[in-house]
């Protein structure tokens, strides 16, 4: 079984849980299923928004995809919700990442 298929019967039994879908999100990403992995990671911020790992990802994602806008968008986003709740070494590798666009 893949771990893809583990995290989506994980999941079954388990589906507000943020790790398992931030697992799924990355699989997804991996497997360049990017719009799944998009609406994967946006469920992860809906359950937890302080998983900042999530929004990072997510433009990472935008990145592949060539969408360097929406990257920029989302780590903005994410750079103030890391600055929300005190998550400052992710803040800064946002912002590095920011810079570079």
């Amino acid at each position: 079984m893949s771990r893809l298929d583990q995290l989506q019967k994980l999941l079954t039994t388990e589906p507000e849980d943020a790790f398992l879908n931030f697992g799924l999100a990355m699989e997804l990403a991996k497997a360049q299923r990017f719009d799944e992995s998009l609406a994967q990671f946006e469920r992860v911020m809906q359950l937890d928004p302080n998983y900042i790992a999530a929004y990072f990802q997510k433009a990472k994602t935008l990145l592949a995809m060539g969408d360097d806008d929406a990257a920029k968008a989302e780590l903005r986003r994410g750079i103030a919700q890391a600055e929300s709740c005190g998550e400052l070494h992710a803040k800064a590798e946002m912002e590095e990442l920011l810079g570079t666009l």
